[in-house]
């Protein structure tokens, strides 16, 4: 009962700041303008200052161990090349292969990830999953480029894509924050209160947007591809990523990781690729959707089981 009401209490208050957001939406507080602006704000700048305190204020020198880097990334490529596998098999359709293949590989790892790891085992987590952003999201990118413009018919672009790294808000303020914490770079005390202020705003913002973007339409012509790459993406994977991770004896907090990692919703920032490189938009804003609901239920199972049985 214990670790049924941990785990209940870590992502209930996630489900409810998405429900007063699709609630505020519905009744026109929020519009898509303001949260399509909103959205923006969150990524470029409240986001980025939560990655950079995190990872600032981190003190991983004892606990963050290379090997978890490794693996996480080897864990992106193998649900890459799954991903690529089960939609060619399962589609005929290229621009809803590209699409699947990008709901089942690609993670909220910053936006819905990061807190549900802070949640389990604090800011120490927290600041190793920031680090550990720094090499993943770039992955998503690459990968996410490679994977629509091969099924979407776009131009493959190599100067675009690395452009698109290079001034990702979120990669700059992780390598920021490592070059602040490596060089032991004094922030005023006055600074460091504004941009802790800042921090605190993005993942209660992004979650409110997050819901606010709800939209429930269109379910029938894509419940088959809903039901493969959902399944893959909340279940399938994360059984993939975390049972070799515990048999290799991850630390608990390592778990909680590539947990977050691996189990999260698909990314918002999805769907606008997908509108952009020739992808089936509407199917991936369905995935961004349903993923995020269903995500709720898949994560309190996962960290459940895994508190259960001992292992996080």
């Amino acid at each position: 009962m214990e670790n049924f009401i941990l785990s209940f209490n870590i992502i209930f208050p996630i489900f409810m700041i998405m429900a007063i957001g699709y609630v505020l939406k519905q009744v026109k507080v929020l519009s898509d303008t303001s949260v399509t602006e909103m959205n923006k704000a969150v990524f470029k700048v409240f986001l980025p200052l939560l990655l950079f305190n995190n990872v600032y204020t981190s003190d991983v020198s004892g606990t963050f161990r290379p090997i978890l880097v490794f693996y996480a990334a080897g864990a992106v490529l193998v649900q890459f090349v799954l991903s690529l596998i089960i939609a060619l098999v399962s589609e005929k359709d290229n621009s809803r292969r590209g699409v699947m293949v990008q709901g089942m590989f690609r993670s909220n790892f910053v936006i819905f990830g990061l807190p549900v790891t802070q949640a389990l085992f604090g800011d120490e987590a927290a600041a190793m999953a920031s680090l550990l952003i720094a090499v993943v999201v770039p992955m998503y990118n690459v990968l996410a480029v490679i994977d629509l413009t091969v099924f979407g018919g776009a131009q493959f672009n190599l100067k675009k894509i690395l452009k698109g790294i290079v001034t990702n808000p979120l990669i700059i303020a992780s390598v920021l924050g490592l070059i602040f914490l490596g060089f032991k770079i004094p922030i005023p005390s006055p600074v460091h209160t504004i941009i802790k202020d800042l921090a605190k705003i993005a993942t209660p913002l992004a979650f409110v947007l997050l819901g606010a973007s709800f939209k429930f339409s269109e379910v029938r012509q894509y419940v088959r591809h809903l039901t493969i790459s959902l399944a893959a993406k909340l279940v399938i994977f994360p059984m993939i990523v975390l049972i070799p991770a515990i048999m290799m004896g991850f630390s608990a907090p390592e778990l909680a990781i590539l947990l977050s990692m691996s189990a999260s919703p698909v990314a918002v920032s999805s769907f606008t690729m997908a509108q952009q490189m020739g992808g089936d938009d509407k199917l991936a804003g369905q995935l961004v959707v349903f993923s995020s609901v269903l995500c709720i239920i898949t994560m309190f199972f996962w960290i459940f089981s895994l508190k259960q049985f001992g292992w996080m």
